[in-house]
């Protein structure tokens, strides 16, 4: 899939949100932090994700040109927030939306803690492909999942019946 231009207007717009949140930080713990990079390579339903050794914050461009200033609002922040607790308090003990990132979120970067997006994903959701076991639902398996069913490099359990799950291809699927 090709990854669609972010228009400059909103590459402009994040960069500007994540310096004012960046330098409120800055202000509120005291200490100086470099500027993270960004970047819009993030796939699938996921808006953002925060690379913490990597020191960057990518970004969803498909979920962003839909959403423009309320993705920036919601999203530069929440990742932000990631990566300042992992600078301030590192890994150990820390859970990914615990009361250290809901503390940073809050407080320090002025904004109220979610710990997902509410946008609409229709337009980035993968297609699944239905796996079926001894329960009486099927089971949907995402591309990625459902590849290393193909090439042998793995297999899928129920949760429920423990059964390995089977291929439901449909006749546009098998060509």
């Amino acid at each position: 899939m090709k990854i669609p231009r972010v228009p400059l207007t909103l590459q402009l717009s994040a960069i500007r949100l994540l310096r004012e949140k960046l330098e409120l930080a800055s202000n509120k713990l005291e200490k100086t932090f470099t500027e993270p990079t960004l970047n819009y390579r993030q796939r699938g339903t996921t808006a953002g994700s925060a690379y913490l050794a990597e020191w960057q914050i990518r970004l969803n461009p498909v979920l962003l040109i839909e959403n423009g200033e309320a993705f920036i609002q919601e999203v530069i922040p929440h990742e932000l927030a990631h990566l300042l607790v992992y600078r301030c308090f590192g890994r150990a003990g820390i859970t990914p939306h615990g009361k250290e990132w809901q503390w940073m979120m809050q407080e320090v970067l002025e904004v109220t803690p979610q710990r997902t997006h509410k946008f609409s994903v229709e337009s980035v959701k993968s297609q699944g492909f239905m796996y079926h076991c001894r329960c009486p639902q099927p089971h949907e398996l995402s591309l990625r999942r459902h590849n290393k069913v193909q090439r042998g490099t793995s297999q899928y359990l129920c949760r429920k019946c423990k059964e390995p799950l089977s291929w439901l291809a449909t006749p546009q699927q098998k060509s």
